[in-house]
């Protein structure tokens, strides 16, 4: 699991994880750029429609709900690694009067 968090593409995965890990990273980066085509390694490797449409939902979702956690400055879980010094007061003062 460590080399997923770190690096899925040193990771030793199966084509099918590998194919979902690559779809993930640029629905997460690039949402805009999705294409249809981007669903062909998905369904090269055996995903059906039903099972692309749960990864998609999933995948957003995380996206989704770690925006709201940066967004509001939540804690991270202990293992981690922690934010930027200084963040969390800049994030707390922000827009008021100095």
């Amino acid at each position: 699991m460590r080399h997923v968090r770190d690096d899925y593409t040193k990771a030793n995965l199966t084509d099918r994880e590998r194919a979902m890990c690559d779809y993930a990273k640029k629905l997460s980066l690039t949402p805009g750029a999705m294409r249809e085509q981007d669903l062909e390694p998905l369904r090269a490797v055996g995903l059906s429609d039903p099972e692309i449409h749960d990864a998609v939902q999933v995948i957003a979702y995380f996206n989704y709900i770690n925006r709201i956690a940066d967004g509001l400055g939540t804690d991270l879980e202990p293992e981690m690694p922690p934010q930027p010094e200084g963040w969390r007061r800049s994030a707390r003062t922000a827009g008021q009067p100095r």
